[in-house]
């Protein structure tokens, strides 16, 4: 079958086979399979990213409360007791619960993720966690914790919870989930969020996943400026030297780099094929051809003029295959 005819199958394991096959025993609140999984994924990046899907899907069952009461010692278990109330808080947040139904659960979420970094001091996912609660703190007159109003190391970037950011760069070196966590601090205080990026991006050499780290805010930008109808121009837009500068940063300098694509985030994936393709520039097909049938809603659902995100994806897939061939 042509990789333009291959049809989509979302799901959050993409080509992770042993990840899908525990998400299938959680959905069951089985929790063995997870132990395993995480007994056996060999590097911080890969336990950052694992832990990330298995708590999203561990939320919504007693798994990993089950897990906790048998084993209570198990520094698995325990990280992902934190993983699992840091996906409920800001879930909770989403859905705008009041701030007496929140509090509560933000602070024993954050008693969580302390008690997992006490327990494996190692491990940068409890850190992950304690950064992705800073977003919550937007109020700089009422600072619920220092660590998430420090200054910045350079004068263009904002205050944020950078001790936190760092902590995680000391345990896994330029964490991919932990400095997107810090975008979206940045982008929910509504300050700094592309200068971020472009100073990420700066310190980074080839082959980094970060690289892609400003097309997340170009493209959250793009939707805020659509919504607001302060764009005046989508070609416009996507045709501006700043932004296909960071668009072909993130192939050339990322994408060209990697040699087993099926590592790659499926998001970092997606937000590449549809920066291309809103810039105009080449290489989108092969990226479409790494993404297989594990398109992401985002970030089609976010920019889709349509009902159907699938549909935008689809389309551009199409565009992308036919000129590249």
């Amino acid at each position: 079958m042509a990789p333009r005819e291959v049809a989509l199958t979302p799901h959050p394991a993409g080509y992770d086979e042993d990840l899908r096959l525990a998400l299938e025993d959680l959905l069951l609140d089985r929790w063995l399979s997870t132990k395993a999984l995480l007994a056996n994924t060999p590097t911080w990046a890969l336990r950052t990213s694992r832990s990330q899907v298995l708590a999203a899907s561990a939320a919504k069952g007693d798994a990993i409360a089950a897990w906790c009461a048998e084993e209570p010692q198990d520094a698995n278990a325990i990280m992902m007791r934190a993983r699992v109330m840091t996906h409920q808080v800001l879930a909770s947040h989403r859905n705008t619960a009041d701030r007496h139904t929140l509090l509560p659960k933000l602070r024993a979420a954050r008693a969580a993720c302390e008690e997992a970094a006490n327990r494996w001091p190692a491990d940068p996912v409890p850190w992950v966690c304690l950064l992705a609660l800073a977003q919550l703190d937007v109020d700089p007159r009422q600072w619920h914790s220092v660590d998430h109003w420090a200054n910045p190391p350079e004068a263009m970037l904002p205050r944020g919870p950078w001790p936190l950011l760092w902590q995680v760069d000391r345990r896994d070196r330029q964490n991919r989930e932990a400095y997107h966590r810090m975008l979206q601090c940045l982008q929910t205080r509504g300050n700094g969020a592309v200068d971020f990026t472009r100073w990420v991006a700066s310190q980074t050499g080839p082959g980094s996943v970060l690289l892609n780290l400003p097309l997340y805010a170009w493209v959250e930008d793009y939707r805020q400026r659509t919504q607001s109808r302060q764009l005046a121009s989508r070609l416009g837009f996507w045709t501006d030297e700043q932004v296909r500068y960071y668009v072909e940063l993130a192939r050339d300098g990322w994408f060209s780099y990697v040699t087993d694509m099926s590592t790659c985030s499926l998001l970092d994936l997606n937000y590449l094929a549809y920066t291309l393709t809103a810039c105009g520039l080449p290489g989108a097909g092969e990226v479409f051809t790494a993404i297989g049938p594990f398109a992401t809603p985002a970030p089609w659902q976010h920019v889709s003029e349509g009902q159907w995100w699938q549909e935008d994806f689809l389309q551009a897939r199409a565009y992308a295959m036919k000129n590249e061939r």
